[in-house]
């Protein structure tokens, strides 16, 4: 496993310019009116549960689409593009291979996941789903590069799980969780060496909604750094609520920075939850209290199912706001998040173009 760390050559960039990550897979995915036959495959076509809303596995079965995505993406201009990963571990993918407990009277439990983590099945499906999609991001992160002159960078995308370790789901046992944090770790320690595997310059833990499932899988990636004598930047990017609170486990921007400042993030951020201007308070608190590079990419308003993104906020949105926040001071990454299509990118490039990035008075 051949590795390079990007870490100084980001930093050197991250001072003189805000630099662009990508928007949103999801939205752009739906662009692309695909059915239940584009994610089934013939891999799949056989398959006893809808995979539609699996928009990992289009990585395997319609990989040309999520290949286009990227070249878009890059195309717009960004300096940095996610995996499409955010839900590729084998917790994740169980929703979509497994039949739930619950339907006939049963529940979750760590004993449930504990087969879940065993299952050679969805741990070789996640491995493929990590390693095919870094380098589907990876290729087109470097034609783009050979054509503009101008490097570009693949982040693997490490979501926050459809479980929590923070919470209880049953009001009347507050002490049950449906997982362990060891299980947590486990899943996505599978993840982060399979990212590393195909190619990622960086591994970013986004929209977190859950701190202790971001502590988990932080220290995975300690551990494997440890192990294998290794080396990535870190990028660490929180979802908040209307009180600048994360979503379900509650910690407030500023905790969130000292629980993960031990980590010496290239950059922490927020992402999705908000739209740009209820973002705007809490994106100025973190940067007042954040000692390394500061990212931001919002969701395009609040959800709304009659827009033709599901979202309110048009590309000439985003680059105003954006605008508004660079002028502020505030940003060293911007991007997108749900609702941003490669044109709300590409507006958002401009936006930030010729506006001198956000300073960091010291880099932990």
């Amino acid at each position: 496993m051949s590795v390079i760390d990007a870490t100084a050559e980001l930093e050197q960039e991250l001072r003189k310019r805000i630099m662009v990550l990508d928007g949103a897979m999801g939205t752009t995915i739906r662009t692309y009116g695909l059915k239940e036959e584009d994610a089934r495959g013939s891999r799949f076509a056989g398959h006893d549960k809808d995979l539609l809303n699996n928009g990992d596995i289009l990585s395997l079965t319609r990989p040309d689409v999520i290949a286009d995505i990227h070249k878009r993406f890059y195309e717009a201009g960004s300096d940095i593009c996610e995996t499409n990963t955010f839900s590729a571990t084998g917790l994740a993918q169980s929703e979509f291979f497994v039949e739930d407990p619950r339907e006939k009277g049963g529940r979750k439990d760590p004993e449930f996941f504990q087969k879940i983590l065993d299952d050679p099945m969805l741990n070789d499906l996640a491995w493929e789903m990590n390693v095919v999609s870094s380098q589907l991001c990876r290729k087109w992160a470097d034609n783009i590069a050979t054509d503009t002159g101008r490097k570009r960078y693949v982040a693997g995308a490490i979501g926050p799980l459809t479980v929590s370790l923070s919470n209880s789901p049953d009001a009347n046992d507050a002490g049950f969780r449906v997982v362990t944090f060891d299980q947590v770790l486990a899943a996505y320690r599978h993840q982060v060496l399979a990212l590393i595997e195909g190619g990622c310059d960086i591994l970013m833990v986004e929209t977190i909604f859950d701190s202790l499932n971001a502590k988990a899988a932080c220290v995975a990636i300690q551990e494997i750094f440890a192990e294998r004598e290794i080396r990535l930047p870190v990028i660490i990017s929180a979802a908040v609520g209307l009180g600048g609170e994360t979503m379900i486990s509650a910690q407030k921007v500023e905790a969130m920075w000292i629980a993960f400042a031990h980590m010496h993030p290239l950059a922490v951020g927020l992402n999705c939850s908000l739209g740009p201007d209820l973002m705007r308070p809490h994106l100025e608190e973190l940067s007042n209290c954040a000692g390394t590079f500061v990212s931001c990419y919002s969701n395009a308003g609040l959800p709304n199912p009659l827009a033709p993104t599901g979202f309110d906020l048009e590309p000439k949105h985003m680059h105003d706001y954006m605008v508004e926040f660079a002028k502020a001071g505030l940003l060293n990454l911007a991007g997108g998040c749900c609702g941003n299509t490669p044109e709300h990118v590409a507006a958002i490039a401009r936006a930030v173009s010729n506006i001198p990035p956000r300073e960091v008075p010291v880099l932990i």
